[in-house]
């Protein structure tokens, strides 16, 4: 049996409603949305704005204009650091960063733009809310935090710090990557003024899609420049969302696919989700602590994770583990550093070249894990 299990990656297989939107808006629709007053590209306008608007009431935002689209969530990241940071800004951040956040905070800092802070997270566990208070300073103008980490699954403290980033009226940036879709993500309950998102992951949707949340009040300068389909005698961008960060087409066959993918979660429900992801993380977690020579990072209940497991044998290289997943049972897992060094420096894997990582999507099976434990037992007794 074929089994994939990065769902951390992507999410795989997706529902079918993504694949027949997907068709119907290429073959159905076919044109450019916001270019035209024909009846095609106002179709087009209307799948874009369902998308919108679910996208909205998933993550209870009052205003869908205020979410704009974007390639992915690097992309997100992108705009909102470099739009919105200006030299002499400080930030903070944490110990468990994947590399769309870490890397252009440090070509901010090694720019000279910004100065950075960070919150600790020993041996790959949550950081303590109450230090972030002790490292906010006169100029300190963003918080930018990981909803969960892609390597642990650590679920962060999002509400708390963002009652501490109100208090100090300090604008809070979550990336939401590992999470959207799969954990209930309330902005105004969470104070999250920027929030960025990727549509690949749990929200099910095709590659090519995200977006970010902009909170009234925040002004981003814009990453790129160029034609809207509206004021288009203006030198400039428009000021209004979500024209002003959307120049140039968009990927609009893979938002069809990503509408679907959200109405697929608003059907099913977000909580129900989330319980079938700590059903199987609880039982994989189980099956797991049974090995004596497996090492299981980052927190050992389900509700404090993701469905995102690394883990190591303290004799099997992880990508000698991972090759034998594919070549001798057809089970599809990741190996190595996971474009998040500084989670691995936290865990303490860099030198074992990261870790194995197993991540559970909406269609795993509980059937599944126990092919994956008869697996790690073979491997084990070798």
């Amino acid at each position: 049996m074929a089994v994939y299990f990065d769902n951390a990656a992507t999410s795989y297989p997706k529902p079918e409603a993504v694949y027949n939107a997907v068709e119907y808006f290429q073959r159905q629709v076919g044109v450019n949305p916001g270019r035209g007053t024909y009846q095609k590209s106002r179709e087009a306008d209307g799948i874009i704005f369902d998308t919108r608007s679910a996208l909205a009431s998933l993550f209870k935002i009052s205003d869908c204009s205020r979410i704009v689209f974007t390639s992915n969530v690097t992309e997100s990241i992108n705009l909102a650091l470099k739009g919105y940071l200006i030299k002499g800004s400080h930030v903070i951040t944490t110990a468990m960063e994947h590399n769309a956040v870490w890397r252009p905070l440090k070509v901010l800092e090694q720019g000279g733009d910004i100065t950075l802070s960070l919150l600790k997270c020993p041996s790959g566990m949550a950081f303590n809310p109450e230090e972030l208070p002790e490292l906010i300073k006169k100029n300190t103008a963003l918080v930018v935090i990981n909803h969960a980490s892609n390597v642990t699954g650590t679920i962060m403290p999002i509400e708390k710090v963002g009652k501490i980033c109100r208090a100090h009226n300090i604008p809070l940036l979550v990336d939401a990557a590992q999470t959207a879709g799969v954990y209930p993500v309330d902005v105004q309950v969470m104070h999250i003024d920027l929030l960025a998102f990727t549509g690949h992951k749990a929200l099910l949707g095709p590659a090519g899609t995200g977006g970010l949340y902009i909170c009234e009040g925040i002004d981003l300068m814009p990453l790129k420049e160029g034609g809207t389909g509206s004021e288009s005698l203006l030198e400039m961008q428009p000021a209004h969302l979500p024209d002003r960060f959307e120049a140039g087409t968009l990927n609009a066959p893979g938002i069809a696919g990503l509408g679907a993918g959200v109405k697929y979660i608003l059907e099913q429900g977000v909580e129900k989700i989330r319980q079938h992801e700590i059903d199987l993380t609880e039982y994989a977690l189980l099956k797991l602590k049974q090995f004596p020579d497996i090492v299981i990072y980052g927190p050992q209940d389900a509700p404090s994770r993701t469905g995102v497991i690394s883990f190591n044998f303290t004799n099997i290289a992880p990508e000698e583990v991972t090759y034998m997943f594919d070549e001798v049972y057809d089970i599809m897992a990741r190996s190595g550093l996971h474009c998040a060094p500084q989670a691995h420096r936290a865990i303490e894997t860099v030198e074992l070249n990261g870790t194995v990582r197993i991540s559970f999507g909406v269609f795993n099976t509980q059937a599944e894990i126990d092919f994956l434990i008869s697996a790690l037992e073979d491997l084990a007794n070798a």
